[in-house]
């Protein structure tokens, strides 16, 4: 559908309250978004202990919103392989495993990003 081509579309507002309402859901059901966020902070704690650069801050904050993005959207992408395969089946279950892995890559390399601008912020200092 063509954004604001039906009347029944919502306006970008309510949009916007949808957006927030699954950003709820995820937060409320699903551990990974916990810990990721919970990881992001702590990144944001390091960030302002270091007193890292703009620059830095840049990439952190780029890093933790990929990630935890990625994780929506591989929360997304469960509840609807879910919905249309309730019952086990290889090729579901392969679906849900490459978008988990999706997200295994992208936290992996955010760790390094971070053990780096970490890194560099603390010799930085020396």
């Amino acid at each position: 559908m063509i954004p604001g081509s039906n009347s029944d579309h919502p306006d970008f507002r309510k949009s916007f309250l949808f957006a927030i309402q699954g950003f709820r859901t995820a937060v409320a059901t699903e551990r990974n978004i916990k810990v990721m966020l919970a990881a992001g902070a702590c990144a944001i704690v390091a960030g302002l202990a270091l007193q890292i650069d703009l620059i830095s801050w840049a990439i952190i904050l780029l890093c933790c919103g990929a990630v935890i993005t990625a994780e929506l959207l591989n929360t997304a992408v469960e509840t609807v392989v879910d919905l249309v395969s309730p019952e086990f089946h290889p090729l579901a279950g392969r679906a849900k495993d490459i978008a988990a892995a999706a997200v295994w890559v992208l936290s992996l390399l955010v760790g390094i990003v971070g053990v780096l601008v970490f890194l560099n912020a603390i010799l930085g200092r020396l």
